[in-house]
């Protein structure tokens, strides 16, 4: 199997970011900048194998966007989305290869990355919507043809760039179950991040907390997406209590649930 990793990034002067991210593999970036060009090119990863490289320079924004212009494009069998601050390891193509051979029946693999502030469980397991909201897309690997074959993208109206309370991923991810696609989680690592300030959460504002209302709706609905509200407010309390009280938060949470789209 092919292993083509897809990575979204803005403002890259050049192809630097395939070397910083250890990429090993075919690699598509997606290049939010000032200019629309696209470029084309061979190198060598560690074992001397020919991996091709494509970056799409543009001048769309939004995080969504950028990662479904690299799933419109993408060629590989198993597709792995990458983020800008991960730097992968050098066996991820043959840990990735392994695990779908192992696992064939599953259409999406979440692994690990290490130094991201996540705690994985320490066995494989199944993902189910409760599950999902757990995951991150810097985690999934994926056939792509599961994914085309369900005309699957991620939505356009969340993600970084349209919305404070990312959820792109989640929403993503419930989409992929809802088609009946098979997801599992593997304590496999296949990378790490690297600090750096992240594009888009900025803190337990207002605004993020209208945007997460909006953003649990679409994956829940209205009525389920009331009581993860009430779950979550109670929660993450000592992670926001500083930043906005309890009472000014959930009255923003439930504005975005009960919007109009």
């Amino acid at each position: 199997m092919n292993i083509e990793v897809l990575i979204s990034c803005m403002h890259q002067k050049d192809a630097s970011i395939i070397k910083r991210s250890n990429i090993q593999s075919d690699v598509v970036v997606i290049n939010q900048c000032d200019e629309n060009r696209e470029e084309k090119f061979e190198f060598k990863n560690k074992k001397g194998e020919i991996c091709h490289a494509r970056i799409i320079y543009t001048t769309d924004r939004g995080l969504s966007k950028s990662r479904n212009m690299a799933l419109e494009v993408s060629c590989g069998d198993i597709c792995l989305i990458c983020d800008d601050d991960e730097i992968l390891s050098d066996d991820y193509p043959c840990d990735i290869t392994k695990s779908f051979e192992v696992d064939s029946d599953v259409d999406i693999i979440a692994f690990q990355i290490s130094d991201s502030g996540k705690n994985f469980p320490k066995n494989k397991r199944n993902i189910g919507y409760i599950g999902a909201l757990k995951l991150a897309s810097w985690q999934l690997a994926f056939k792509r043809n599961s994914i085309s074959n369900n005309n699957i993208k991620f939505d356009e109206t969340l993600g970084s760039g349209v919305s404070k309370a990312g959820g792109e991923e989640n929403k993503f991810v419930y989409d992929c179950l809802r088609k009946g696609l098979k997801i599992i989680f593997a304590p496999i690592t296949i990378g790490r991040m690297i600090e750096s300030e992240s594009q888009w959460f900025h803190g337990f504002t207002p605004e993020y907390f209208f945007d997460r209302g909006i953003m649990t709706k679409k994956l829940m609905g209205r009525t389920l997406a009331c009581l993860y509200a009430v779950y979550f407010i109670f929660k993450k309390y000592p992670l926001y209590r500083h930043d906005i009280n309890m009472t000014s938060a959930i009255n923003k949470l439930f504005r975005g649930i009960f919007a109009r789209e």
